[in-house]
Formats: C-alpha cells, structure tokens, sequence
C-alpha cells in the first residue's frame, strides 16, 4: 500500500512539473495564431493541423457575431427608449385633457399596436421587471459573451478565442479525457495571463454539462471527431436565446451517402450520391439542428455554412419562439434524383395558406414528379427531408470578408479562408443544391461547353446562375431542369455526338426536340466578380497528407504513413526508444518485452 500511495504521490509531482517552464524541453511548441500549445510525442491528446482553416474561419465569425450583437443591443434599447417616452407622453396628455380620454386611449392603443410591431413581444406599459436582451441581466447591460468549447483536446482553439477576439468573455474547455485536461490546463498556463484569467477547463461529460447549463452560453462550439449527432439534443439547450452553435461533422462518408441507413439513424435524413452530396450533407446537418431545436420551442437561422477541407462546418443562430418555429416545415424538402440523368427535384414538405388575416399551415402539394423522369424516362430515387431554405446570410458574409482582409496578418489561413467566403458571398441564395456541367455532358455523351458559354446561354434564357463554394465545376442556376436539358439540346445540334443505344437516358434526352432555343451569345454577367478580378477561389492543400489525423490514445504504426506522413512515424518510434532507454537505465525491463515475457499464453 505505501509503494502504491508513493507511486501516485510521485506521478501528481510529475504531472505537476509538467507545466513549469524547466521541462520544456520534454514538448514541441505548436504556435497557431496568437496561441502556443505544448505537444509531447506519444498520440495521448488529439492535435489536427490541418483545422487550422476552421479555427480561422470560426474566429472570422465570431468577431462579426460579436459586432452584430452589439447593434442588435443598442437597437433594441432604442425601440424601448421610443416605447417608454410614447406610453410617457399618452399618460401625460390624459391628465392634460381628462376629458377626451376615450379619445386618448384609442390613440394609445394604436400607438402600443404600431410599437408591437417594431419591437418584438414589448409591453405597452413600462416594464417592472428590466428586459432581458441577448441573456444579459440588468436594464441595458450587455456582457460579453461566454463561450463552451465542448470537445477541448489541447485547448488550442478556446486559447485562440480567448487571445485573439476582442470583447470575448469566459472560455469553458470540457473534455472527458483526463490526458487531455492535463495538457489544456498545461497550455492555459503556458499562454500567459489572458489565458488563464479568460480560460477554465473541466474534466466533464460535455452534454451532461450541457444539460445542466440551459441557455448559459452565448456561444457552444462542437467540433467532435466524427459525427456531432450525439451532442445536438443538449447544445440547443444549452446556447442563450440570440446565441451560436458552430458545429462541426467529419463524418463525410456517412452524410454523402456511403451508408444511407447509419445517416438516417444519425441524422434523421438519408443521403443521395449526386454530385451535390456534399452541399446536401451541409443541409442534411441544417436539418438535424433544427429538428433538435425545435423539441425546446426554438429554430435555427444559418449564417455561415461551408464545406472544406474533409469535413462540414455550420454556424447557426438560435431563437426561442413557439410561433415562428412553424414555418420549419417550410423550409424543409425531400429530394427526388433521376437514377437515368441525375436531374433532381425538390419537394416542401409544407405550405401556408393566407385567408382573412390568418395564415394556416398545411401539408405540401405533391407529387412533384411522376413515377418516371420526364426527361429520360428512368425512376427515381427519393433522399430527405433536408434544410432548404439558404444556408448562408450575405449581410454577415460581407461583413466577414471584410473584416478578414482587414486583419489580414491575424489569420494564418487567410488565404483558403479569404477564398471560400468570396466563393460564398457569389453564391445564389435561394437554389438548393446544384448541376454539375461535366456530368450533364456525360449522360449526353457530348463534349462539354465552357463554363462562360454555359452560363451564358442560361442567363440569355432569363435565369440566374452561379458557382459554389463546394465543388469549382458546380453551377447553381433557378433555371428548372427542361430548360436545362435544352440548353444542352441546342449546344449537341452544333457539337453533333456518335450514336448511342436508343434506351440510353442521354438518347432519349436528345431525342426530343428543344422548346426554347438557346442563345449562346456571352453574356456581361457569365463571369462572376471573383473570376473577372483573377481573384483565387479554389486553393490546393498546402502540403502532402492534408487531412483527418489519428484519434488520440491510437498507437501510430507504419499503415498510417500515408495518413500522417514518414515524419510523424519516425518521431514516434524515437520517442519509444527513448523510453526503452530511460526504462533499461532505471533497471526496468522495457514494457514491449515484459509483455511478451509475462504473456501466459506463450510457449515456455
């Protein structure tokens, strides 16, 4: 027993040690930002290079939530101010003129009818109890944010919100790894004083925690590795009204349709293999907040969604109120993909109808198509319900980019990230998921049109059209798809292609002549601003084996080479013999061996 309390009391003086500066040496520093982290060689707390682009991206954001929060606040107390001084000024024309008072009150009513309008929920009279605006308590108190980081690892991206976004509050790290408190708290440290008075970490459940921290948090941060599914249901109810959820879904293979039965048991939604899979995946995340929210009486408002890199990343504002959270069934749809063409269609799944002053919800109209695809002729697949409504707010990605290229040496991917939000910010708002030309050119068997000319023809047509950030050969366009089909009717009469077997869906296609003939003339708008200024919209990785690295605790091996690089393995297998050595000179046997010693299913 006291060998065994002399072990522990010696490994607490060692864990200790770790975080004074003396044993620096024992740790690679890692700077990202303003933030430094300590790594030590074993795969004991999980550190990704290659997120670098979402932490810039998230900070990005939040800067612009902080800016806009603060209107909101001075906005609102503005209108209360006006209601205040009109239910002043009525009270003090009642005692002028007792007499006309019924008189006064009909303009009193009116006037509190007109304030309802333009404030939210606000009472005539004047509050007794002080308002709550954004969760700040008191009259016209606005305090800053409060931030949970719920899958902390290192800490590096609640270090770098607390070191590099002004007007930040407290920064709550969770982790339930005990490895990867120690090396957070080890950083906190290690950063200075900002950190550590900005900063806690706690060794936690992060939805336990959650749970019982209901609308505490201005914004919650999920970024776990693989699916944030299990998180959702207590992130909802744990972000204040008015506030952020960043969430984050690795699990790309899952959501673009790899295995349609374990996404729709994850995310409530099965997935279609189109070329717009990984737009849908990003609606298919939208839908499953949503969904989550609204079991509370709340609904989500997207102002940033973005696809990069391996992953999916959504930043959404939430919002309590029973009656707006109605409308969700209109901004949802299921989506029916030709298995021929690869044309799709969308179907709401609800309506509003308008009668006397009322608005009545009712199911969506439907079919949207028939049994068999009118182009080609094939059947269809059916995939859903996802978030159709727009995943981006324009006003946000503008404010963003600007203040991005503003404080262009803060960000230490501002090239990739400056490239996805002008991508973004060109994108339509209102076109769910989108075409890919080489595909429409591959089920005609034809040789393909320019971009330019493309765009050019659907624009000539009367329609709208623009790339996406997703994919650089997508094209989103309201143009319906007969419109699009002959567009490209029209271009295989002057680009004639070999003949094909007649039950091809390309040779049914082709095989009906065009109704609207297509002018292919350029038009001023087939380039978008990106394009015409030679501005980069789509960057190439940075460096070779950029991507997902190994769950922490994962022993590194020589399989994973391709995955982390020579690099990485050869530290590894340096740092275990170090180990070996410092094991043999203390007169122990390395722990390799005495596995295979004290293996009692070896042979003797």
């Amino acid at each position: 027993m006291g060998d065994d309390n002399g072990k522990t009391r010696e490994e607490e003086k060692q864990q200790e040690n770790k975080a004074t500066p003396s044993d620096i040496s024992d740790y690679k520093i890692i700077k990202e930002g303003e933030a430094e982290i300590l790594m030590i060689a074993k795969n004991e707390v999980f550190y990704n290079k290659a997120q670098v682009n979402n932490r810039d991206i998230s900070i990005a954001v939040l800067r612009t939530f902080i800016s806009k929060r603060k209107e909101e606040h001075e906005t609102m107390l503005s209108r209360r101010t006006k209601a205040v001084q009109k239910v002043s000024n009525d009270s003090a024309s009642k005692l002028e003129a007792p007499i006309e008072s019924n008189k006064g009150n009909d303009k009193s009513n009116g006037e509190c009818e007109e304030s309802e309008e333009t404030s939210l929920d606000e009472p005539c009279s004047i509050p007794e109890e002080p308002v709550k605006i954004l969760e700040g308590k008191g009259r016209g108190e606005l305090k800053p944010p409060r931030v949970l980081e719920a899958l902390s690892a290192s800490g590096l991206r609640a270090l770098r919100y607390a070191r590099e976004i002004e007007g930040i509050g407290q920064v709550v790290a969770l982790d339930n790894d005990k490895a990867s408190v120690e090396a957070c708290r080890r950083n906190i440290k290690f950063n200075g004083s900002v950190a550590c008075a900005k900063v806690e970490s706690h060794l936690a459940d992060a939805r336990v925690y959650m749970l019982t921290h209901p609308k505490e948090f201005d914004v919650v941060d999920l970024d776990p590795y693989g699916s944030p599914s299990a998180f959702l249901d207590s992130a909802v109810q744990s972000v204040a009204d008015g506030g952020m959820l960043l969430c984050t879904a690795t699990d790309m293979a899952v959501l673009c349709g790899g295995n349609g039965e374990v996404c729709y048991s994850k995310y409530g939604s099965y997935p279609l293999r189109g070329k717009y899979c990984h737009e849908m995946a990003l609606r298919i995340l939208l839908a499953c907040i949503e969904s989550h929210a609204n079991r509370y009486k709340r609904y989500i408002v997207p102002v940033l969604s973005v696809q990069m890199d391996f992953y999916v990343r959504v930043f959404v504002r939430i919002y309590t109120s029973a009656s707006a959270m109605k409308n969700t069934p209109l901004k949802l749809s299921y989506v029916y993909q030709c298995t021929g063409c690869d044309s799709f269609h969308l179907q709401p799944l609800g309506r509003t109808v308008s009668k006397n002053n009322s608005l009545r919800y009712l199911p969506g109209f439907g079919p949207v198509v028939s049994q068999e695809c009118s182009d080609c002729g094939k059947k269809y697949n059916m995939g859903g319900p996802i978030w159709s409504a727009p995943i981006h707010d324009q006003e946000w990605v503008t404010s963003m980019l600007a203040d991005v290229k503003s404080m262009k040496d803060r960000y230490p991917a501002y090239d990739r990230i400056s490239a996805v939000l002008t991508t973004v910010s060109e994108e339509l708002p209102d076109v769910p998921l989108f075409l890919s030309l080489h595909n429409l050119c591959s089920t005609l068997k034809c040789t393909s049109p320019s971009a330019v000319i493309f765009r050019s023809a659907v624009i000539n047509a009367g329609f709208h059209i623009s790339g996406t950030h997703v994919n650089p050969l997508g094209l989103k366009s309201d143009a319906p798809m007969d419109v699009i089909w002959d567009i490209m009717r029209c271009w295989v009469k002057n680009h004639p292609v070999k003949a094909q077997p007649p039950d091809l869906a390309g040779s049914v296609i082709l095989a009906k002549e065009p109704v609207l003939q297509a002018n292919f003339a350029r038009a001023v708008a087939s380039l978008s601003k990106a394009q015409a200024k030679k501005v980069a919209r789509f960057l190439p990785n940075p460096e070779r084996h950029w991507g997902p690295k190994l769950r922490a605790g994962r022993q590194i091996t020589s399989k994973h080479v391709s995955l982390l690089g020579p690099q990485a393995l050869n530290g590894m297998n340096n740092h275990k013999a170090e180990e070996e050595k410092e094991q043999e000179e203390e007169g122990n046997e390395p722990q390799a061996k005495r596995k295979k010693t004290e293996d009692p299913n070896s042979l003797s």
